[in-house]
């Protein structure tokens, strides 16, 4: 005999393998997004730390910090937009793989590719901000007297 057990149990046991599999698709996708971040602040960091003479001679003829900080982001961002740019397609191309895991969502729903790249582009800015700030706090004379 079968112990009792109630509808929400039930339904519970059906659908535990697939949630399982969409935790650790959400982990490994978190993980890949973080992941990005920090590489993506790492080029930026590495590139502003070559450049610091440069910026320090933008500075001392007058640039403003907003414009370098706008320089260093758009470095990052374009980095970001080739990122997204390759990803999108990808991610169509792998989307049959997910489509018996998703419920009421299209594989291929714009919305949903349009959040995410959306997503990734805010994250890539939040990467790039820490570089773009340190940028502007070279002093122009510091930088001129490095090399």
């Amino acid at each position: 005999m079968e112990r009792a057990q109630t509808m929400q149990d039930r339904i519970d046991d059906s659908v535990a393998p697939r949630r399982l599999n969409l935790i650790l698709l959400g982990l490994f996708a978190t993980l890949a997004l973080l992941l990005s971040a920090v590489g993506l602040y790492g080029v930026v960091a590495f590139a502003v730390r070559q450049r610091t003479q440069e910026f320090g001679i933008r500075m001392a003829l007058g640039a403003r910090s907003g414009n370098v900080v706008l320089l260093v982001l758009r470095q990052g961002l374009r980095l970001a937009g080739v990122g997204v740019v390759i990803g999108i397609p990808a991610a169509i191309a792998g989307s049959k793989l997910l489509t018996g895991l998703l419920f009421g969502v299209r594989a291929t729903d714009p919305a949903v590719l349009a959040s995410v790249a959306f997503l990734v582009t805010a994250v890539a800015l939040a990467a790039c901000w820490i570089p773009a700030w340190r940028a502007t706090q070279v002093a122009p004379t510091e930088a001129l007297r490095t090399e």
